[in-house]
Parts: C-alpha cells; sequence; structure tokens
C-alpha cells in the first residue's frame, strides 16, 4: 500500500444475515492522507455500511479495509486511535456542560484522567480544548449546559470533541443535517480550517451535493456497487455538456444565424448551444443577432450525481 493512501478499501463485501443481495458488494477505493474525500449516494446505497464498517461498528463479510496501515479487523483498537466520527445524529448528554461531555468521552477513551473539575485536568487537556474551542468559535460556551446550545454549536462542540486525541481521518456522516444554511456554511468554513491546521484527512458522507463539491476525490455508490468515481471535474466533464442558452425577440433570424455558423444547439427558443472545442466568449462574439437571453450553463457536482443516479437505476 502507498505511503499516501491513508485509507485502502479492497474488494470489501457486507451482507446482512437473511438478505438477498450484498448491501456492499466488491467495493475498492482508496483515500489519499489529508485529503478531502467524499462518498456519495442515495439512501440504501451503502454509505452508512461503508462508513461504518470502516469506523469499527460493523464487521466485514468479505474483503479487505486498513486505516492509516491497521486492519479495521484484526487492529479495531488501533483503528479507532486513528479516527474521530461525527455522526448524522448529536451523541452528547445535554444534561452536562459542553466541557463536561468533552472530559467524559476523554476520560472513557484513557486520553486523559478524569478529574471531578475543569480545574483539575491536566494542563495538556486545557490548553487542547481551549485550542480547538477557539478554532470553532466555543471558546464562550464551554461552560454552558448543552441543552442551552444551538443546533450548530452542538456540533461544532463533536467538532472539539472528536479532535481531542488528535486523528488522522475525521468521519462525517451527514454532519449538516438539521443546521439552517448559514450554520452549515459556518460549520464548513471550521471544519476546512481545522482540516489544514490539524492535517486530516476528512471523509464525507452528504445528501448536500454543493457540500462534496470543493472535494478532492469522489466515489458514488449505488445498490451497494461504485457506479463513479473521480474528481468532481472529471465526474462532471465525463457526463454533463457545458452550453450557452441564448434568446432573441426575432427567433428565427437568430436559428438561422446558429445553422449558418454551423454550431451545435437544441430547442425552438430559447436556444441551448453546446460548448466543446470553442470558449462561450468566442460563440457570443461571433453572434450579431440581438439577445434577450444570455445564460451560461455550468454543470454542478449535483447534475452530474442525478444523471449517474439515474442511468444506473434505468439499466435491466
Amino acid at each position: 500500500m502507498p505511503n499516501s493512501h491513508i485509507i485502502e478499501v479492497t474488494n470489501l463485501v457486507k451482507r446482512y444475515k437473511k438478505a438477498e443481495v450484498n448491501s456492499v458488494d466488491n467495493v475498492s477505493f482508496y483515500v489519499e492522507d489529508q485529503a478531502f474525500f467524499s462518498l456519495l449516494g442515495p439512501n440504501g446505497a451503502g454509505k452508512t455500511t461503508t462508513i461504518s464498517i470502516l469506523t469499527t461498528l460493523l464487521a466485514i463479510t468479505a474483503g479487505r479495509a486498513t486505516i492509516a496501515g491497521f486492519d479495521v479487523e484484526k487492529h479495531p483498537d488501533k483503528v479507532r486511535q486513528q479516527i474521530g466520527v461525527i455522526f448524522q445524529n448529536p451523541s452528547l448528554d445535554l444534561n452536562l456542560t459542553a466541557e463536561e461531555n468533552i472530559r467524559f468521552h476523554v476520560s472513557l477513551y484513557n486520553q486523559f484522567r478524569y478529574m471531578p473539575v475543569f480545574g483539575l485536568m491536566s494542563a495538556e487537556y486545557k490548553k487542547k480544548i481551549l485550542t480547538l474551542a477557539e478554532v470553532v468559535g466555543l471558546e464562550h460556551d464551554l461552560d454552558k449546559p448543552v441543552k442551552t446550545l444551538s443546533g450548530g454549536m452542538k456540533r461544532k462542540l463533536e467538532i472539539i470533541r472528536s479532535l481531542m486525541h488528535q486523528p488522522k481521518v475525521l468521519f462525517l456522516d451527514e454532519p449538516t443535517t438539521g443546521l439552517d444554511p448559514i450554520s452549515r456554511k459556518n460549520l464548513w468554513r471550521y471544519l476546512q480550517d481545522i482540516r489544514k491546521k490539524e492535517k486530516i484527512t476528512i471523509f464525507l458522507t452528504t445528501h448536500y451535493l454543493e457540500e462534496a463539491e470543493h472535494s478532492d476525490y469522489v466515489c458514488i455508490i449505488d445498490g451497494g456497487k461504485i457506479v463513479a468515481k473521480g474528481t468532481p471535474t472529471e465526474i462532471k466533464e465525463s457526463l454533463i455538456k457545458r452550453y450557452i442558452l441564448v434568446d432573441s425577440k426575432d427567433q428565427i433570424a437568430l436559428k438561422k444565424e446558429l445553422k449558418a455558423l454551423r454550431l451545435s444547439f437544441s430547442g425552438t427558443g430559447p436556444f441551448a448551444i453546446s460548448i466543446k472545442s470553442a470558449t462561450g466568449q468566442e460563440i457570443v462574439q461571433k453572434l450579431t443577432t440581438s439577445l434577450t437571453l444570455l445564460d451560461i450553463h455550468n454543470p454542478t457536482l449535483e447534475d452530474a450525481y442525478v444523471e449517474i443516479i439515474t442511468k444506473n437505476n434505468a439499466q435491466p
């Protein structure tokens, strides 16, 4: 295994008891160290099963998976030392303060010796928690009961808790579910900041496709199988075509001009002009007909995702 691969998954299979088909079916992929990796797919596609295996919560039926060189089946304790996990549903004690939640967590995992009050905890613990709290903007809320915190603040608290032992990989399973758009944006700003400062790898599953747009690498899983993988740009360019949408009060003249220029287009008005070798600017500069509409369509990862899943489900 190359040293740059922090996660390596080879021919992974998971079949639940009494199931007729595999939940994860011969899946293989790798994640490079300090990369931002996204595993995407519809409900029931195998995302949660895959991430549960990698976080040592589920046993493997066949195949192999390693994290930081440790086999998830043979060395689960070693793997757990390398990872932090933020699940879709928060796992916080609402009656404790934010800091008490972290203190109990690190004590249970033998990261720091438990003391009854914050002031008696080790200097290393205090420095670590205060540094991380400042990064995510929670430094003034550590002494507040969790039940008084907003959804976004609870997510920040989970980030601090998951990073206390300096993991090499941070698993994010639908981390922004239930958050409003502003909280989602802020949370991602903190996550990307932490990724750079802590030099960690992010492994994301999400239904918000725009959150995966800036991934270094994407895998799309459907029916337990990997149906597409590559950078977001590679996935988009292989499926979705860029085009310019134009229209005019004189649609007859515009259509005639498009034909005369031998441009590939579709529609009866507005017209979608395919962008191939020429740039959008070069095409527009050739047009002399007065336009009432000009819009350049650049495909998103969500566009590509929808096309991939639609095509895959349409296959017999």
